[in-house]
C-alpha cells in the first residue's frame, strides 16, 4: 500500500508506564494505537524531525506516511509493543494527512497543519479561559476569532502519583465558539503570532489553577536537589498502594492530594507530551509559591532545565510572566521577593520575562487584562525567535547603581526609546534607605537613561527599592509602552513586611 524508502529499524525506547491512548477498532482487532497527542486538526512543528509514536502488537512493523512527502518511514515495535518514528516536516502549510499502518490496519489523521507549536503552561492566570471574565470582556476579540489555521490542544487535568506514558489530548480549530474554552493568554499570544507570521499556529494548553512550581518538576530532580520534598514522596507512595495512581479533575482524590503536591502534574501533564516537537514554552505561574521566594530562586530555574533535559532538544525558548501586583494580605512576605526570584531566572539561556506591573489589580489575583500579557509574550517570540528586530520586547530591568553623595543613580537594560512614566506623572513607588535599613519615600527623577533617587531624610543612602509592596502599581516604563519590573539594589535578607 505504501512506497517504503527506509529500512526497518528498532523503535526508540519510550518510558514505560500506564497509558491512555487513542484506539482504532478494526475487524482484525489489531492493537495499533497512536499517542493521544496525535489527532485530526493537529499541528506539527515545521522544518524538524518530528517524533510520532504509539503502541502495537509486540515486534510488529509500523509505517508512517505524511501526505507532504512520498516517503514512508518504518520501524519495528519492541517486545512491549512500543514504537516511534521521526518524520521530516516541511515549511509551514497544509492541510495534510498522515497515514499510520501496521498489517491491514490504518489510522489516518486528517486536516493536519504544519507550522509553529508552543506549549502554554502554568497556573490559573494561564488557565483562565476567554469566557472566564464574562463573554462581554473580550466580546470583540471573540467575534474576530475566525482563524482556522490556529489550533488548540487541551491536555486533560490529571493528578498522577507516578509518571504516565500518554494522555488523551484533544485538538480543535479556532473559532468564536471554541476560543471561549481556551486560555486567554495563550490565545492572544497565538493570534498575534499568526497574524504577524502568517503561518499555522498550534497551542498546547497544559495548566492547572492554584498549582505550585514543584508540581511541574520531575520526581528525579526534586529528590536529587530539593530534599524538603522527600517526605511528600513517601506519602504519595503509600497513597498509590492504597488508592491508585491517577485522579482526573472532578474525581475525588485522597485527602491531601492536590495540584500543590510535588511532581503530580509533571507526571501526567508534561511527561506524556515528551518527545512531541514544538518551538517553545510560555509560562505563567508563581502565585502559589509566593511564601517561598528564596526556594523559588532555585526551583524555577530547575524546572526550566528539567523540561529542556527531558526533551533533549537543547535550550528551547522559555518565556514567562512575572506575577502581577496583588495585595496578599495573608502573606507576611512581600510578593516583590517572588518577582525578584523570577527575574533571577533570566540568567538561564534563551529565557524572557513579561512584566505586568501596569496591568495588575491589587484587589484581584486574576487581573482581567490578559490581552497585553499574551501579546507581550508574542513580542518576545517575534523578536528573539522570528527575526523581528524592530520590536522592543522588554521593559526596563535594573542593571546597576552607584552612590553619588546624598543620591543613588540607577542604570537599566532595555530602555528602548528611553525612560518615561506610563501616566505622564512623576515617578512613583521609589523608597530609599541608609545603613540602618529603614526605608522612606524617595524623590526619583529620570536623567537620560538613568534615574536618580534621594531623600532629605537619608543623607548617606545605601539602597533603593522600587515597587516593593505586594500590590504596588507603579509607573516607570520605557517609551515603547513596556513597564519596568520591581527591583532593589540591596541584597539584605528576605524578611516579612512590617505591619
Amino acid at each position: 500500500m505504501f512506497r517504503v524508502l527506509s529500512a526497518v529499524l528498532p523503535c526508540w525506547l519510550i518510558l514505560a508506564s500506564t497509558a491512555v491512548v487513542a484506539e482504532v477498532e478494526t475487524s482484525q482487532r489489531t492493537a495499533l494505537r497512536l499517542s493521544g497527542m496525535f489527532g485530526d486538526r493537529m499541528v506539527f512543528q515545521q522544518e524538524t524531525n518530528a517524533p510520532v509514536w504509539g503502541t502495537v502488537d509486540p515486534n510488529a512493523i509500523v509505517a508512517v506516511t505524511p501526505s507532504w512527502s512520498d516517503q514512508t518511514v518504518q520501524c519495528q515495535a519492541d517486545s512491549d509493543g512500543k514504537w516511534q518514528v521521526r518524520i521530516k516536516t516541511p515549511k509551514a502549510g497544509g492541510p495534510f494527512q498522515v497515514h499510520v499502518s501496521s498489517g491491514e490496519t490504518t489510522i489516518q489523521l486528517t486536516d493536519v497543519l504544519v507550522g509553529e507549536v508552543w506549549i502554554c503552561s502554568g497556573q490559573s492566570n494561564m488557565q483562565w479561559k476567554m469566557r472566564g471574565f464574562g463573554v462581554d470582556h473580550f466580546k470583540e476579540d471573540v467575534v474576530q476569532a475566525k482563524y482556522p489555521q490556529i489550533r488548540f490542544c487541551d491536555v486533560p487535568q490529571i493528578l498522577a502519583l507516578e509518571g504516565q506514558d500518554d494522555v488523551r489530548a484533544k485538538w480543535t480549530t479556532c473559532s468564536p465558539q471554541t476560543v471561549l474554552n481556551f486560555s486567554a493568554v495563550g490565545y492572544f499570544f497565538g493570534s498575534r503570532l499568526h497574524q504577524e507570521l502568517d503561518v499555522p499556529i498550534g497551542l498546547i494548553s497544559s495548566n492547572w489553577g492554584g498549582s505550585s512550581a514543584e508540581a511541574w518538576v520531575s520526581p528525579e530532580v526534586l529528590k536529587e536537589d530539593f530534599p524538603e520534598f522527600n517526605q511528600p514522596f513517601a506519602i504519595h507512595a503509600k497513597l498509590a498502594d492504597e488508592v491508585g495512581i491517577t485522579f482526573p479533575r472532578g474525581q475525588k482524590a485522597p485527602r491531601g492530594l492536590n495540584q500543590l503536591n510535588p511532581s503530580v502534574l509533571y507526571n501526567s501533564m508534561v511527561q506524556p507530551l515528551i518527545p512531541f516537537s514544538f518551538r517553545g514554552v510560555i509560562w505563567y505561574q508563581g502565585e502559589s509559591n509566593v511564601k517561598q521566594p528564596e526556594q523559588y530562586r532555585t526551583l524555577f530555574p530547575a524546572l526550566i532545565r528539567d523540561w529542556r533535559s527531558r526533551w533533549g532538544t537543547g535550550d528551547f525558548p522559555f518565556y514567562f510572566v512575572q506575577i502581577a501586583p496583588f495585595a496578599y494580605k495573608q502573606e507576611p512576605i512581600s510578593a516583590a521577593f517572588l518577582r525578584e526570584a523570577q527575574t533571577m531566572a533570566l540568567s538561564e539561556p534563551n529565557t524572557g520575562m513579561v512584566v505586568t506591573m501596569d496591568i495588575g489589580d491589587p484587589t484581584n489575583i486574576h487581573p482581567k487584562n490578559k490581552k497585553p500579557v499574551g501579546e507581550r509574550l508574542a513580542g518576545l517570540a517575534l523578536s528573539r525567535d522570528y527575526g523581528r528586530q524592530d520590536i522592543v520586547d522588554s521593559g526596563p530591568l535594573f542593571q546597576s547603581h552607584e552612590v553619588e553623595g546624598a543620591s543613588i543613580r540607577l542604570h537599566f537594560q532595555h530602555v528602548g526609546g528611553g525612560l518615561t512614566t506610563s501616566d505622564g506623572k512623576s515617578l512613583s513607588h521609589f523608597i530609599i534607605a541608609g545603613a540602618d535599613q529603614t526605608f522612606v519615600a524617595a524623590d526619583a527623577k529620570i536623567d537620560g537613561d538613568t534615574i536618580v533617587g534621594h531623600s532629605d531624610a537619608v543623607t548617606e543612602p545605601v539602597a533603593v527599592r522600587y515597587a516593593w509592596g505586594s500590590g504596588d502599581t507603579p509607573n516607570l516604563s520605557n517609551q515603547d509602552g513596556l513597564p519596568a519590573s520591581s527591583f532593589r539594589t540591596d541584597d539584605w535578607p528576605i524578611v516579612p513586611e512590617k505591619p
